[in-house]
């Protein structure tokens, strides 16, 4: 599901879709990009050591007791152990970028995932231009030119995601339909239709259901999942014939779900 525009505010990034239905995602903090950077600097430094450590001993293994200063062979390997520092440097965001879908371990830790400004992950081409641009932004040293950047731009972008077209946003586990579903329901109206009875799916098409589930399976990545949730739900509504008022004593979410259960047991009953 591909993007129309995007609406842009300090705090927050608004995807609109074809669909009319808008996606937002809460924008990383320059203090939370900072706490993930030392951590993935840290453990790039112990990386670092193992790799130092690991040389020093294979030059002693190597060359037995003999004086190791000014030996060409352990200018050789101090010249790999530089390059590999290097390779780790611009290597450890690209391999767990890749491997966790748009997060380092201190991006883990911290709760924030790399993603388009679309909305869609990251690919292998945004996360090699952002880590490469990454030594842009190192300098002088200590992410100068980085912390400039994201200090001068609205959402924190440095200029890695400036060039690569990219935004750190926090992350949010992922709700299951089924778990949201299972909550406990007070409302009389879900309470009856959640076997789905009294719901005129058959009016919705597969469109509609698909954004409804579209939402649900990415429920919690959103900064205001109970708005997107109130829209869907009415859009939902009003195209089921039903009227807008019991929204508001409706948790939409629960709603979405029941006509969502509702389309899909439909589905089963038809030959």
């Amino acid at each position: 599901m591909k993007s129309e525009n995007t609406v842009v505010s300090d705090e927050s990034w608004r995807i609109d879709t074809p669909e009319n239905v808008a996606f937002d995602y809460e924008v990383a903090g320059i203090g939370s990009r900072f706490l993930a950077a030392i951590v993935d600097t840290l453990l790039i430094v112990v990386l670092q050591v193992i790799v130092y450590v690991t040389l020093i001993l294979v030059l002693r293994v190597i060359m037995g007791g003999l004086d190791l200063v000014g030996s060409s062979l352990s200018m050789w390997l101090l010249a790999i152990g530089g390059l590999l520092a290097f390779l780790f440097l611009w290597g450890y965001y690209l391999l767990f970028e890749m491997l966790w879908n748009g997060q380092s371990p201190g991006k883990r830790w911290v709760g924030l995932r790399v993603i388009r400004t679309d909305g869609t992950p990251i690919s292998f081409v945004e996360s090699l231009v952002r880590n490469l641009v990454r030594m842009v932004d190192f300098l002088p040293g200590l992410y100068g030119v980085g912390m400039v950047t994201m200090f001068i731009n609205a959402q924190a972008r440095r200029l890695g995601d400036l060039t690569a077209g990219t935004i750190v946003v926090y992350d949010r586990p992922t709700v299951t339909l089924e778990s949201l579903t299972a909550r406990p329901v007070s409302s009389p109206f879900l309470a009856t239709s959640s076997a789905g009875t009294g719901l005129p799916v058959e009016r919705l098409s597969s469109q509609d259901i698909q954004i409804a589930e579209d939402f649900m399976r990415r429920r919690g990545e959103f900064a205001d999942d109970l708005g997107l949730a109130q829209r869907i739900a009415a859009m939902l509504l009003g195209k089921m014939g039903r009227p807008e008022g019991p929204l508001a004593e409706i948790y939409p979410i629960n709603l979405i779900g029941t006509i969502v259960q509702a389309w899909r047991e439909r589905g089963q009953k038809q030959p």
